[in-house]
């Protein structure tokens, strides 16, 4: 059984799109597994004091427009600045991953779905708030959008959600994305290096 990181994200967070790929990169190498946690942002802000973007000082919402352009120069990823929708709901978005993940699909194949809906975001301007988007990112990676989509509505897909997030509550996660492994928390996508570190010792511990 490979070692697993526990990864907590929104599919509308800029930072876990821009650590997205390099976090798969890193499990690849090492031939580790991802556990796909995906969250309701704003319950964990709730009580982790964290704001959503609309509420955030200038300064702060200033600062993180800079942060944006270096990461996406020094990564050579497309990524738009302010896209059409967002902020976007990413209730089905993330009901449908977990539809996804319940229903066996495995877990290479479902970070490229999460990677998939991170770009109908921030590359495509997409409305994930709208099913149909959804769907049609879900039959061009062959899957059955039918399926999932009535998937999605089921209890057990509800209870997990509402886990991951309270899980995530539990644990102190207060932002996106937060990696975890063995109970270290690893907070931002520019702690993927500390992440590999810690992935290369276990390795050789």
């Amino acid at each position: 059984m490979p070692e697993t990181i526990d990864y907590y994200f929104t599919v509308t967070s800029p930072w876990s799109y821009l650590g997205d790929a390099r976090l798969r990169a890193i499990a690849d190498r090492h031939g580790w597994r991802i556990n796909h946690k995906p969250v309701d942002m704003g319950d964990v802000f709730a009580v982790s004091g964290g704001l959503p973007l609309a509420k955030r000082p200038p300064q702060r919402v200033a600062y993180r427009m800079m942060e944006l352009k270096r990461w996406r120069a020094r990564l050579g990823v497309p990524l738009t600045l302010e896209p059409k929708f967002f902020p976007a709901a990413d209730t089905a978005a993330r009901r449908l991953i977990l539809a996804a993940q319940h229903d066996g699909l495995d877990a290479r194949r479902l970070g490229e779905l999460v990677h998939a809906f991170m770009r109908l975001v921030w590359v495509d301007e997409k409305d994930i708030a709208e099913t149909t988007t959804l769907a049609a990112a879900l039959d061009g990676m062959g899957l059955d959008s039918a399926h999932l989509l009535a998937r999605a509505d089921a209890a057990d897909i509800d209870a997990a959600a509402r886990a991951n997030t309270e899980q995530a509550k539990s644990i102190g996660v207060f932002g996106a994305p937060t990696y975890v492994i063995g109970g270290e928390l690893f907070w931002g996508q520019d702690r993927l290096d500390f992440v590999e570190e810690k992935v290369s010792a276990q390795d050789h511990g």
